[in-house]
């Protein structure tokens, strides 16, 4: 019998100290970035997007990639090449955690589209308040102190 598995994620993180530091003008750049290395541990890259202090990645992840090693290198490779990239010249780096949330295939498109739309949803909701209604939706606990 072959091995069958969907592992759909939505991935969020921001920038240290939550700084706008991600220049809306060049952040196809980094999103093309970040698609090569996921493209390179074999996870297929759905979207994509974000605003000037997070980003949210739609993938799914390949089974044999551990998801904290892939945000991991997904962080300092993209923090790399944001410090060598003149158009990035106030990033500082990645906050320490992030959220990884999974979704079925049901509700892959909507996700995809809440992704789509972020500039448009942050004009009305702050990164903070928008992380903290995904815990609550995904019934996640959490200590206010330690949220990014």
């Amino acid at each position: 019998m072959s091995s069958y598995r969907q592992i759909f994620y939505q991935i969020i993180f921001g920038t240290k100290y939550r700084a706008k530091t991600l220049t809306e003008e060049y952040c196809l750049d980094l999103y093309k970035y970040i698609w090569g290395i996921l493209k390179a541990k074999n996870c297929i890259t759905y979207r994509i997007n974000g605003v000037e202090d997070h980003i949210h990645i739609c993938c799914d992840l390949h089974p044999s990639v551990a998801l904290a090693d892939l945000v991991k290198d997904i962080k300092l490779s993209s923090s790399i090449w944001l410090k060598a990239n003149p158009h990035f010249p106030d990033f500082i780096g990645w906050q320490v955690g992030y959220g990884a949330f999974t979704y079925s295939q049901r509700e892959k498109e909507k996700i995809i589209n809440y992704v789509k739309r972020q500039k448009t949803h942050h004009q009305e909701v702050s990164f903070i308040n928008e992380f903290k209604e995904i815990l609550i939706e995904q019934n996640i606990e959490f200590d206010e102190k330690f949220l990014p």
